[in-house]
């Protein structure tokens, strides 16, 4: 097939989402302005971040409904979804069963792609996510299951967490769960509290990032698009999302906390059910251990943070994977109601990480202030230093170094749109690049 005839046709396949999303904005904006409605358009907070999202990082599935439901007001008000909403509370309140739905899509580009590689990258992910009380609810001791659903698809040849690699020359990923696997069991877990958040245990097909090595900017779906700035920050090899296993947390003093997890490191999260052949007869996991320090109150802990994980990776006799260890030394202090930076390091002794050593610094600047994190407009930049894996990559590679900035627009409660520039300077699998740049868009309605 005639490339040329090929990328056109995945750009207007790709196309389709956008349409679908803008068209969908403006019916609910329009009918919003022709219907008079006392009922408020604003999502209830049916379930409060600070109470009940325990140890659970800003993508956690409370924690990231929290946000969506606590978003800042904007002049855009899509007031034809108040019928969910009232709906979506009421079933909240009389059942103690919480839902969340939101499609994300994501736009990358560059212009020094390597030989016979895609000059740009389109995907979407459509995710529904839900947490029902079964026990224990408006106790010091809630039970609660959780779940999330996705469905990926790349709408490109090359899905988003790929371009970096395979059309740059960078050892390193951007928009992590952009893939093309389809429909896939993110989390469906028990979690319990105990004694009023002091002790948390989760167990089930969990997302392990969650509870590992928590950070502020963290999430892909609404902070940095390079995931070197993201867990370990690149420098750690993190098992797949539905993976079975296990992780707890507890406050050892008002400011001190411990978390420790072990999950199967050969999850699929498009076959869960083979993660109980894995896990039982393989015995292959990752396994970590995280002490910190918080400044701020325990239900933002991640806030004003200090924190060291280390982790250890079995070996993977079927992908031909070694066994590694590492660890994670992070601090992030918020120096104003607004600005939040962020000095982040890590290594990795062998194992299927990115990278072996890394360094990244920032900062994050949130107008409407650091309690609409991740739900508010921000701008983000940061410089990130990384020395490819030699378990992964080869040896004698050199260091590569990227810088990204972006700015996450709040267009109304429900729409985020957030463009974002990296600089890729001596990407490691392109030596005869000095730098290259590489531009994205990223859309994300949530209700």
């Amino acid at each position: 097939m005639n490339p040329d005839r090929s990328t056109k046709a995945s750009r207007a396949i790709g196309l389709k989402p956008l349409q679908s999303l803008a068209l969908m904005v403006l019916f609910c904006a329009t009918a919003n302005a022709a219907t008079d409605t006392e009922q408020s358009s604003a999502p209830q907070p049916v379930e409060n971040a600070a109470s009940s999202a325990g140890f659970g990082g800003p993508d956690s599935i409370p924690r990231r409904s929290a946000m969506d439901r606590n978003a800042p007001e904007t002049r855009l008000d899509l007031g034809l979804l108040n019928p969910w909403y009232a709906w979506r509370n009421k079933l909240a309140d009389e059942r103690g069963l919480t839902l969340n739905a939101e499609y994300n899509v994501t736009y990358l580009s560059t212009s020094d792609e390597l030989e016979d590689t895609s000059d740009d990258s389109f995907g979407g992910i459509f995710r529904f996510s839900g947490s029902w009380s079964a026990f224990g609810r408006e106790t010091s001791h809630p039970g609660t299951v959780r779940f999330l659903v996705e469905h990926t698809n790349s709408y490109t040849n090359t899905p988003p967490s790929g371009f970096l690699g395979q059309s740059t020359g960078y050892a390193g990923i951007s928009n992590l769960p952009y893939n093309d696997e389809g429909w896939r069991l993110n989390t469906l877990y028990w979690d319990q509290i105990f004694q009023d958040g002091k002790y948390e245990l989760v167990a089930g097909y969990l997302d392990i990032s969650d509870y590992v090595d928590v950070f502020p900017l963290v999430s892909p779906w609404t902070d940095f698009f390079n995931y070197s700035f993201s867990i370990g920050a690149g420098a750690l090899d993190l098992a797949n999302d539905g993976a079975l296993g296990v992780a707890g947390a507890t406050w050892l003093t008002e400011s001190i906390y411990a978390t420790v997890g072990l999950v199967d490191q050969n999850s699929d999260a498009t076959d869960p059910l083979d993660g109980f052949d894995t896990f039982f007869n393989d015995h292959e996991f990752f396994k970590h251990v995280e002490i910190g320090w918080t400044g701020a109150s325990q239900e933002a802990w991640y806030l004003n943070n200090v924190h060291l994980t280390l982790w250890q990776a079995d070996e993977r006799d079927e992908l031909g994977v070694q066994d590694g260890w590492g660890g994670v030394l992070s601090f992030n202090h918020t120096l104003t109601d607004q600005w939040l930076v962020f000095v982040r390091g890590g290594f990795a002794e062998d194992g299927g990480s990115l990278l072996e050593r890394s360094v990244s610094i920032g900062a994050g600047y949130t107008p409407a202030g650091i309690e609409t994190l991740g739900s508010g407009s921000q701008l983000g930049f940061g410089a990130t230093w990384g020395r490819p894996n030699d378990a992964l990559f080869g040896e004698n590679l050199d260091d590569q170094y990227a810088l990204e900035t972006y700015f996450r627009l709040h267009v109304s409660r429900e729409l985020a749109i957030t463009p974002s520039v990296q600089l890729l300077i001596d990407p490691a699998l392109n030596p005869d690049k000095d730098s290259v740049w590489v531009a994205g868009i990223r859309a994300r309605f949530a209700i």
